[in-house]
């Protein structure tokens, strides 16, 4: 199964999310990530959408978001043309002991330790999958309390840019 994550350049209008959403949900494509934000120009706001499937399928998914009056145009963010980014909050239930060797993890990963309590700390860091993907499983002899990622945003690097 391939993986495809694309930034599309919408029109900040109240419905264009659901209208988005709508169209995977109707043709029964999966989103596995899915953000959105204004942009610089508060006319439009930009959706990361990452979805997997067959060529087919990540074919059929540009052509029909294409198609939605709403999109003004897609590019696909492709590996080393592109930085893409998580962020990920998650609160760790430390006692005094474990305290400073969960802090130290943290620093490895260059991840901030954002609120500390008696019985627990929370760490906020970003980075691409793999590094949100190793540093949980770091956390594995942890409890983790509570834990949200926000999805994947990004842009494509150098001077490419969406034209409105």
């Amino acid at each position: 199964m391939n993986k495809m994550v694309l930034s599309l350049l919408v029109d900040n209008t109240a419905g264009v999310l659901a209208r988005v959403s709508g169209l995977f949900s109707r043709r029964g494509y999966n989103i596995d990530s899915l953000s959105v934000g204004v942009t610089e120009n508060p006319k439009f706001s930009r959706m990361t959408v990452a979805v997997s499937g067959d060529e087919r399928i990540l074919s059929q998914i540009k052509k029909q978001l294409l198609k939605l009056e709403d999109v003004r145009s897609i590019t696909e963010l492709k590996d080393g043309a592109s930085v893409c980014r998580e962020l990920l909050l998650v609160k760790v239930k430390v006692g005094p002991e474990e305290r400073q060797q969960l802090i130290s993890l943290a620093d490895v990963f260059r991840a901030k330790v954002v609120d500390v309590s008696t019985d627990s700390v929370m760490i906020e860091i970003t980075g691409n999958n793999n590094k949100i993907h190793a540093f949980i499983a770091l956390l594995d002899g942890f409890t983790i309390e509570e834990m949200v990622r926000t999805g994947l945003t990004g842009l494509t690097r150098g001077g490419m840019v969406f034209e409105d």
